[in-house]
């Protein structure tokens, strides 16, 4: 670990050691992953993760988190949210992801309360302020500590402080909720939901870690890196067949960006 980033973890430590306890919005990912384990490896038994089930996390994520948390050794509950319920985040606006950061935190803020802890802890990271991301206003609002942040760590210090740690997922692609797959203004229902993770998970089993299968309707657009092009061309006809029997009636195939559908808000921004 280099003088920079020694310092930044340090930093980190004496963050989170200003926290009585805490429960973390962990989603499973590194840079929550990261958080609950120097949290945990500082604050112990003070610290509980807390997992939000709902129609729009894969259920590959769930049995991640669950597996994490045991790894590390960190109490873990998992909590249902309504988001899904919600007709504004249903509508599928630019601004989705507040209402369902709002709904996660409300509910954490209800977990916090029955634990007696006054603290919730998030995973935001540097780099996220700047991407558009509408969930740190409710973070904000909800006064959530982002101690990655507060240290401000980016987030491949992030993967790297985690590989230095020994947390397996160091090197796990990001994997934002199904919804995001379904580019804004397109209402989210639970029929797409499914549709986008049974079409996921069929090409994860061709050995492809990072991509995205994009909800367009009646089309799938599937988005993966230029490494794993090769494996969609030679498995395109049974990707093909099960996507049609999943209800996608044509398939196309474009370069995997996380956050491509966000590109179309920045841009709307500038101008």
């Amino acid at each position: 670990m280099n003088a920079e980033l020694s310092k930044k973890y340090n930093q980190l430590k004496n963050e989170l050691k200003k926290i009585d306890s805490a429960v973390v919005a962990f989603s499973g990912g590194i840079d929550s992953a990261l958080v609950l384990k120097v949290a945990h490896d500082v604050l112990g038994e003070k610290i509980v993760a807390a997992t939000a089930d709902s129609p729009s996390l894969p259920r590959r994520e769930l049995e991640e988190t669950k597996k994490i948390a045991k790894q590390i050794g960190a109490k873990h509950i998992v909590i249902s949210t309504e988001e899904t319920k919600n007709e504004n985040y249903l509508r599928n606006p630019s601004n989705r992801c507040y209402y369902c950061k709002s709904e996660l935190y409300t509910k954490l803020k209800e977990v916090s309360k029955e634990l007696e802890i006054k603290t919730i802890i998030n995973g935001t990271n540097l780099d996220d302020l700047g991407d558009y991301r509408p969930g740190l206003k409710a973070a904000e609002e909800n006064k959530v500590i982002s101690p990655l942040r507060d240290a401000k760590l980016t987030k491949n210090e992030v993967r790297e402080l985690a590989k230095y740690l020994g947390l397996e997922i160091w090197d796990k692609p990001s994997s934002p909720c199904l919804s995001s797959r379904i580019p804004y203004g397109q209402k989210i229902t639970m029929k797409k939901l499914s549709m986008i993770e049974e079409a996921e998970n069929f090409i994860k089993v061709l050995g492809i870690k990072e991509l995205r299968v994009r909800h367009f309707g009646g089309t799938a657009r599937i988005e993966v890196n230029e490494k794993d092009k090769a494996t969609i061309n030679d498995n395109f006809s049974s990707i093909e067949k099960k996507f049609n029997e999943i209800g996608f009636s044509k398939i196309e195939t474009a370069n995997f960006k996380s956050g491509a559908l966000n590109l179309i808000i920045n841009v709307r921004a500038e101008n």
